[in-house]
């Protein structure tokens, strides 16, 4: 062996080749337009989660109609639990 064709196989088997030119590069399998979440739905989570804490607040100051109820307890804990259940799709 002579030390050009040494030289060049060691060359070959060292560097490095693009994925894109071996063939090893795919199209993505989903569409990359439905990642994010609508611009308002950030808005609605803080929203949610502000009546739901307002509705608990108000409930126990007694400043609600009916008095103290455990219904705006449950109105209150509702709306806070849908809220960190939709803080989980949020992207």
């Amino acid at each position: 062996m002579t030390s050009s064709s040494k030289s060049s196989k060691a060359r070959q088997t060292g560097r490095y080749t693009a994925p894109e030119a071996q063939g090893r590069i795919t199209a993505p399998t989903h569409e990359t337009t439905h990642d994010h979440s609508p611009a308002w739905y950030g808005w609605f989570l803080l929203d949610l989660i502000l009546f739901g804490l307002l509705v608990i607040t108000l409930n126990y100051l007694q400043v609600l109609p009916g008095a103290t109820s455990p219904w705006y307890l449950a109105i209150g804990l509702v709306t806070l639990f849908s809220a960190f259940y939709a803080a989980t799709k949020y992207r």
